[in-house]
């Protein structure tokens, strides 16, 4: 079976953040040294059995905050029908590319397109931009590679947080004194809600995702300074490398290749 049990043993770090006394980082280097990397368009199955072609992108994305969605609405803007396939046709209203969930939480809408529901930003395959190549996948992604941005400038902060989890914890201390523990963490199957173990596949804890050439740390270097701050991100390569030249006597994640 390619993908693992939720629960085995993990190596955590735990270090004060050098930009900030008051806050210390506790982080799953299992996690963050293992292989694993994103395989949407090569191997991914998609969170859904029904929109095998979407991969995570399913349900549309909720905003971290209203600066979230701000940041995201002027990227939008910038949007147009040779780089959005859903794209209104016509100058863009909020109410084209946002709903409310459920519970009123803002999100973006999410589409049902010949029986596969995705984000309104998911172009599908056989979606041609203007250079007649395929445009399969996030437009807001697709964007920012066109204008050679990072990605996670563009799209909701959740979108280029997953799959880590970043949460915060207030500790107090036995002497009375207090700090901020911020955990970097695996975004698995339980980050999504009760509803995240009915997913019919999930790649944190697959095999078939697990075969990055570098490790985590490298490949999501960008975000992990998003989320962590520079000398946060420089210390935790630090026991990252330290990990991984004792891996034969810490735990290592089970989903890499033995």
């Amino acid at each position: 079976m390619p993908e693992v049990a939720l629960d085995f043993p993990r190596a955590w770090i735990e270090f004060t953040d050098p930009a900030d006394a008051e806050q210390v980082f506790r982080c799953d280097l299992t996690w963050l040294t293992s292989n694993y990397t994103c395989i949407f368009g090569g191997g991914c199955s998609g969170i859904y059995k029904e929109s095998p072609d979407v991969g995570c992108c399913t349900l549309g994305a909720h905003f971290a905050d209203k600066d979230d969605e701000e940041r995201v609405a002027a990227f939008v803007d910038q949007l147009d029908e040779t780089t959005w396939q859903f794209h209104p046709g016509r100058p863009v209203r909020k109410k084209d590319w946002v709903e409310k969930d459920e519970d009123g939480e803002r999100k973006t809408l999410a589409i049902e397109v010949d029986g596969q529901s995705a984000c309104i930003f998911h172009n599908r395959a056989d979606f041609r931009t203007e250079n007649w190549t395929v445009g399969a996948g996030c437009a807001l992604h697709g964007l920012a590679l066109g204008q050679g941005r990072n990605p996670l400038e563009t799209k909701p902060d959740v979108c280029w947080q997953l799959p880590i989890r970043r949460s915060f914890r207030d500790v107090e201390r036995q002497d009375g004194s207090s700090y901020t523990e911020v955990t970097i963490a695996e975004y698995d199957r339980r980050g999504w809600g009760p509803g995240g173990h009915d997913l019919d596949w999930y790649c944190t804890g697959n095999t078939e995702a697990h075969v990055a050439m570098v490790p985590f740390y490298e490949t999501n270097a960008a975000e992990l300074v998003e989320l962590m701050g520079q000398p946060a991100y420089d210390a935790l390569v630090q026991h990252c490398e330290a990990h991984l030249r004792s891996r034969s006597a810490l735990a290592i994640h089970p989903a890499d290749p033995r």
